[in-house]
């Protein structure tokens, strides 16, 4: 039973779009891995800009800076 957990800001993405993810990653393992789509998890954590760090700086703060 595969347990995918996909983690992205929180930044608009729609219900198709996440629809989309959890359909195509639930395919490419049964493609690739030859993975029951029945028994495969995909999750999609949406984590606000604050509480994701790149090199010490926060999203938000990079993308203040242009970054």
């Amino acid at each position: 039973m595969p347990y995918v957990n996909i983690k992205i800001t929180r930044e608009g993405a729609t219900a198709e779009q996440k629809r989309e993810l959890i359909s195509g990653v639930t395919d490419l393992l049964q493609r690739v891995l030859n993975k029951n789509p029945q028994t495969t998890v995909v999750t999609i954590d949406e984590v606000d800009t604050d509480n994701w760090g790149i090199g010490g700086e926060s999203v938000t703060e990079r993308r203040k800076n242009g970054l």
